[in-house]
C-alpha cells in the first residue's frame, strides 16, 4: 500500500514535470510487452521525452494543482501513462503513432499541444503537425526568397549590361 507521503511526492514530481511541459500525451499502455515498453522509452528519450506512470487519481491532482487542463475524468480510465513533451512539443505523437501502427499500442488517450486538446482519434492529425524545425525552416525560407529574387534581378542586368558593352565593343572594332 502506498503511504501518504509516498502519494504527495507522486503528486509534487508529476507537477514539477508538468510545469516544464511544452504538451501532455495521455496512453494506454495495456498489454505492450515488455520489449515493446522498453523500445518505446528508449525512443522517447531520444527525443527528449519524458514518460511517468501513475495512478490516475494522482495525475488527476497534479493536473487539479497545475491548472488549465479541463477534460472528462473518464477519459484517463484504465492504466494511464503521461509523456512529457519537451522542446518539440509534436515528437510524442509521431512516436506513440509509429507504435500504434505496428502493434496497435500504446493507445492515445487524450492529448494536450500548444493549448489545445486532441481527442484518441485525432493522432494522425496532431503527428503530422510541423516539428518546431520545420516552421522555423519554412519562415527562414519565405524570408530568404525575396532576398534570391532581388539577387537575381540584380545579376540578370549586370548581365544585360555587360552584353550591351560586348556587343558595343564588337560594332566600333568592325
Amino acid at each position: 500500500m502506498i503511504t501518504k507521503e509516498q502519494k504527495t511526492a507522486v503528486v509534487a514530481d508529476l507537477v514539477e514535470h508538468l510545469q516544464g511541459a511544452s504538451s501532455l500525451y495521455f496512453v494506454d499502455f495495456t498489454g505492450m510487452t515488455v520489449a515493446t515498453d522498453q523500445a518505446f522509452r528508449n525512443e522517447l528519450r531520444q527525443k527528449g521525452v519524458k514518460m511517468k506512470v501513475a495512478k490516475n487519481t494522482l495525475i488527476l491532482r497534479a493536473l487539479a494543482e497545475v491548472g488549465g487542463y479541463e477534460f472528462e475524468d473518464s477519459k484517463l480510465a484504465g492504466q494511464t501513462a503521461v509523456i512529457f513533451g519537451g522542446s518539440d512539443p509534436v515528437a510524442p505523437a509521431k512516436i506513440i503513432r509509429q507504435f500504434f501502427e505496428k502493434g496497435e499500442k500504446p493507445k492515445l488517450k487524450l492529448a494536450f499541444v500548444e493549448g489545445m486538446v486532441f481527442e484518441a482519434s485525432q493522432l494522425k492529425q496532431v503527428s503530422e503537425l510541423p516539428t518546431r524545425e520545420d516552421m522555423i525552416a519554412g519562415m527562414i525560407g519565405s524570408i530568404h526568397a525575396p532576398i534570391s529574387g532581388i539577387v537575381g534581378s540584380i545579376n540578370a542586368v549586370m548581365r544585360d549590361v555587360a552584353s550591351l558593352v560586348e556587343e558595343v565593343a564588337k560594332k566600333k572594332a568592325a
